[in-house]
């Protein structure tokens, strides 16, 4: 396993964090330990979560909130392994009935830390992320929440999730304001099929020392073969397939014709892409089953020509360029 630095902190991560979105919902409770069992013998020592992520397996909860975040707990402690493990969770979602039950006021901050401490079965959180952009609430109250938790031990570092690269700058402005360090990483969506954080999020987070992770890196499955799969299962000349442009069906077709080509699977080199990236520190993978986790390990082994990676450029054009150049000049 590879290992680096998250934005500008000490803190070591594997290339590969192991994603648990589907624990609990698709995945099952004893699949999610199997999952975390060979992910920590692969040497993945980063696990990412969520208070919302889990399925509605629980008569006492419809939304099946929190679950996922039991499942990882559970495992935590029968493994005994949370002093090797770098633990992330995620808050803002609704997750309690009223007005205060979700966004990112200090009320809802402190709450629902709380509950994802009891859930996970820890005292602390290794990086508690903002799930989402929070227009609504100051940043001083959203620091001052922020630092009663880091003084208490509960919570070592802040990051964001789906932040514009402005709300980055802001909060690292306020943060720097209150003597704070502010956020250490920024999850983003990020693949061959989705790059629009390469015009201003990515050259923020670089700027402001935070570390990239990314999620969907296959872009929901879309870039891991979808259109072979599509067409051994129906006759018709052009399966169905989510149409982002009107070209997004003929770019996958030369994609997948590409990767056949040079004799390698297209989910190895959709991961190993975003791998490529300088500015990623880690893509997280949120396997359903453990053949698609040893699936996303074996990625780290690819390694991508110029060539290979100015003809998938082609294929899945980004901006071109960062702001303002890719459109001023």
């Amino acid at each position: 396993m590879q290992y680096k630095k998250l934005g500008r902190t000490g803190l070591m991560v594997s290339r590969l964090c192991l994603g648990t979105m589907n624990f609990g919902d698709v995945t099952d409770k004893q699949t999610s330990f199997e999952i975390m069992d060979r992910s920590f013998e692969l040497g993945i020592n980063f696990i990412d979560t969520a208070d919302v992520y889990g399925g509605p397996q629980r008569p006492d909860i419809p939304l099946g909130y929190g679950i996922s975040e039991e499942i990882v707990g559970q495992w935590i402690k029968a493994s005994k392994k949370r002093d090797e493990i770098v633990l992330a969770t995620k808050l803002y979602q609704p997750m309690i009935a009223g007005p205060n039950g979700g966004r990112l006021s200090a009320y809802h901050i402190r709450k629902a830390c709380e509950d994802s401490l009891r859930r996970l079965q820890t005292d602390h959180i290794d990086l508690y992320q903002m799930h989402h952009f929070d227009r609504t609430t100051p940043w001083e109250e959203i620091w001052q929440a922020m630092d009663v938790l880091v003084r208490q031990g509960k919570v070592l570092y802040v990051g964001s999730c789906n932040f514009p690269g402005w709300g980055i700058a802001a909060a690292q402005a306020q943060a720097k304001a209150c003597g704070m360090m502010g956020l250490v990483s920024e999850q983003s969506r990020y693949s061959l099929a989705c790059r629009s954080i390469e015009l201003e999020v990515i050259p923020s987070a670089r700027y402001h020392g935070v570390g990239i992770m990314t999620y969907s890196p296959l872009d929901g499955g879309l870039l891991a073969g979808a259109l072979k799969k599509a067409q051994a299962r129906s006759r018709r000349s052009k399966p169905s397939l989510p149409i982002r442009d009107p070209n997004f069906y003929d770019r996958v077709a030369v994609y997948e014709a590409l990767c056949e080509e040079c004799g390698m699977d297209p989910a190895d080199v959709a991961l190993a892409w975003v791998l490529a990236n300088p500015d990623v520190t880690c893509p997280i993978a949120g396997p359903r089953t453990l053949a698609q986790l040893e699936s996303s390990a074996r990625a780290l082994d690819v390694q991508l020509s110029e060539e290979m990676l100015k003809k998938l450029d082609e294929i899945f054009p980004g901006p071109g360029a960062e702001a303002p150049e890719a459109y001023a000049w």
